[in-house]
């Protein structure tokens, strides 16, 4: 299937460079895109990608290719539209956008949001025991917590290249309209902090709200919201699951922390079932599953699982599935923006609890 890539930057060097040269069987790339020409040729020359381009629409003009993979930063509703108006199928990295109304102006199309620790082979597997032990009726608690170090220290073997040729005036007029954005989802008025919340729910947790999603479905109440620390800080999250139980989320940036580590704890009657993710960046990294339960005799047994597959890799495996052969994916437009619309939920709620303004979509 021949693809084309727009965004050059970090996560596409380190994870999708990659992954797409090792997957030659399912994947051609032709077209790469990057505001930063130089990006763009680096990343062209590791994939064998004839097309450069420094501009969406272009790249969508000259074509020769059978879907888009959207790996940029910033709110993807445009790209993601117009690839979809153009008529190709689309994998979108999260977040699909910043507002309600740009989920709302997409057009018809093949649409799959990346949320690659849905296909986490621990996850299917957690997902999987909890059908047996009931479903989402037999959950008392989901309990997250995420230690969070900078991404520089999580990226610091790859070797990563930096952009230097993009032009500032292009960068800041970028900037202001996600900043518009923003201010339509949260309102005109709505201070630093309710954004930088914003922000971190949408940019980090919203993978926790997506597998949230797959364990129980999206959250029913967002109960209480609090953050502290220096920014990015702390963020405690903590309401009601739509089924039975609920949950709570601590997410902790903690700039020289010495790995990331993330923590995804079922809580039910008869045990637990307790994933710990490591550094997405690190490729074939097991996520390791502990199923807690009793033993019969009145003892606790304790079963550990991992497994070395990539959940990325099964990701794009996936997306080939889903254009080649109608396979729906995990997550299409209706998961992104429900969880745009639980983000939303976690900013007015810190707002209304701080005495904070609060407007536009999440008001």
């Amino acid at each position: 299937m021949k693809i084309a890539l727009v965004g050059c930057g970090a996560v596409t060097q380190a994870v999708y460079v990659p992954l797409l040269s090792r997957r030659r069987d399912l994947f051609e790339v032709t077209a790469v895109c990057d505001l930063s020409r130089a990006l763009a040729d680096v990343v062209g020359d590791r994939l064998g990608a004839p097309g450069r381009f420094t501009a969406v629409e272009s790249m969508l003009a000259e074509g020769g290719f059978d879907a888009v993979l959207i790996l940029a930063s910033g709110s993807h509703g445009e790209p993601v539209r117009r690839a979809l108006a153009a008529g190709y199928a689309v994998l979108c990295e999260k977040p699909l956008a910043l507002t309600r109304a740009e989920v709302e102006a997409l057009p018809e199309g093949r649409l799959m949001v990346g949320y690659m620790k849905q296909y986490d082979p621990a996850v299917r597997r957690a997902e999987a025991l909890l059908a047996e032990l009931g479903g989402p009726a037999a959950i008392r608690s989901v309990e997250v917590t995420v230690l969070h170090p900078s991404a520089e220290s999580q990226l610091a073997f790859a070797s990563l290249t930096p952009a230097r040729d993009v032009d500032p005036a292009l960068l800041a007029s970028l900037r202001a309209a996600e900043h518009s954005l923003v201010s339509s989802a949260l309102g005109e008025s709505a201070p630093d902090s309710v954004r930088a919340l914003y922000g971190v729910a949408l940019g980090s947790i919203c993978h926790d709200l997506s597998l949230l999603r797959r364990f129980s479905g999206s959250p029913a109440e967002i109960s209480a919201v609090e953050t502290w620390g220096p920014g990015p800080g702390s963020v405690e999250i903590s309401g009601t699951l739509p089924v039975s139980g609920r949950f709570s989320i601590r997410w902790h940036y903690l700039e020289d922390y010495p790995a990331y580590r993330e923590t995804v704890v079922i809580h039910h009657d008869k045990g637990s079932l307790e994933l710990v993710f490591p550094s997405p960046y690190l490729m074939n990294a097991p996520t390791t599953l502990t199923v807690v339960s009793g033993d019969g005799s009145g003892g606790e047994s304790r079963t550990e699982w991992r497994d070395v597959t990539e959940a990325f890799e099964v990701q794009l495996a996936a997306f080939h599935a889903y254009v080649t052969e109608n396979e729906p994916p995990l997550t299409a437009a209706a998961g992104g923006l429900a969880d745009i619309v639980t983000a939303q939920s976690i900013a007015a709620r810190y707002a209304v609890q701080h005495d904070l303004p609060i407007g536009g979509e999440a008001a």
